[in-house]
C-alpha cells in the first residue's frame, strides 16, 4: 500500500478501536447489569442500522465530482479532528480530566442498577441504551470511513480497518471480561485528532483548488505540523496559571 493509504487505514482503525471501546463499556454495564440477551439485541439492531446507512451513503459519495468530494470532506474532516485534537491536548495539558473507561463502565452500571425493571424476560432499558450507544459511537465512525474511503477511492479498504479494530476490541472486551481500561484511549483520541485535521487541511486545500508541493508526499509534512503544534501549545498550556486547575473543563 502506499503511504496515504497506510494513513487511511491507520486512521479508520485508530478512530473505529476509540468509539469501539466506548461502545463496549455502556454495552457491558447493562450487560452484566440487567440482561445480556437483551443488550446483544441492542446492539444487533444498532449494526443493522449503521450497516443500511453505509449501504445508502457509499455509492451516493462516489458519484461526487473529486474536487467537490475533496472540498466538503476536508471541511467536515477539520470539524471532527478539531473537536478531538482540542480535548486531547485540554486533557495532555491537565485543564480537563482524563477519560477513564471504568469509570464510566461504574457510572453506567449504578444507573442500570437504579433504572425500574418489571418482570423477567426482554429489557428494554437494556435494549435501548445498548442501541443508542452503538449507534451513537457508530455513526461518528461510518462518517469516518466513508468519508476517508471515499475520497480516496477505498471504501473496502476503509471498511476493512473499521471491521478489523471492532473485531480487536471485541476480542479484548471478552479476554478481560469487563471495561479496556488500561487502553491508551487518551493518547489514540490525540493520534486520531492529529490525522483527521491533517487530512482536512490537506484534502480541503486540494478541493478549493491549492496544490501541494510533491503532491501527495506533502502529507507528512502537513501531519509533522500539526504534531508539532499540538506539542507545542500543549507545552504553552501546561506552563500557564489555568493549568493548576487539573480536572476542570476549559
Amino acid at each position: 500500500m502506499s503511504g496515504p493509504e497506510v494513513a487511511l487505514a491507520l486512521s479508520v482503525f485508530l478512530a473505529c478501536a476509540v468509539e469501539a471501546v466506548e461502545a463496549l463499556t455502556i454495552v457491558m454495564a447493562v450487560g452484566v447489569t440487567r440482561s445480556w440477551s437483551s443488550a446483544l439485541s441492542g446492539v444487533a439492531a444498532a449494526a443493522a442500522t449503521l450497516a443500511v446507512l453505509i449501504a445508502a451513503l457509499g455509492p451516493a459519495l462516489d458519484a461526487i465530482p473529486i474536487d467537490a468530494l475533496r472540498l466538503v470532506v476536508g471541511g467536515l474532516l477539520l470539524v471532527f479532528g478539531l473537536q478531538w485534537l482540542r480535548k486531547a491536548v485540554l486533557r495532555a495539558a491537565g485543564l480537563k480530566a482524563q477519560h477513564d473507561e471504568a469509570e464510566v463502565f461504574a457510572t453506567e452500571a449504578e444507573a442500570a442498577r437504579e433504572a425500574g425493571r418489571s418482570g423477567q424476560g426482554f429489557d428494554g432499558y437494556s435494549f435501548v441504551i445498548a442501541f443508542k450507544g452503538v449507534l451513537l459511537e457508530g455513526l461518528e465512525v461510518a462518517f469516518i470511513a466513508l468519508t476517508f474511503g471515499a475520497n480516496q477511492h477505498r471504501i473496502g479498504l476503509a471498511a476493512a480497518a473499521a471491521g478489523a479494530a471492532v473485531v480487536v476490541v471485541a476480542l479484548a472486551g471478552l479476554a478481560a471480561h469487563g471495561p479496556l481500561a488500561r487502553v491508551p484511549e487518551n493518547i489514540m483520541k490525540f493520534t486520531v485528532g492529529v490525522m483527521l485535521t491533517s487530512f482536512g487541511t490537506f484534502w480541503g486545500a486540494e478541493g478549493a483548488g491549492a496544490s501541494w508541493p510533491g503532491g501527495d508526499a506533502a502529507l507528512p509534512g502537513v501531519i509533522a505540523v500539526v504534531v508539532l503544534a499540538s506539542i507545542g501549545l500543549v507545552l504553552w498550556l501546561r506552563r500557564t496559571p489555568a493549568a493548576a486547575t487539573i480536572g476542570e473543563p476549559a
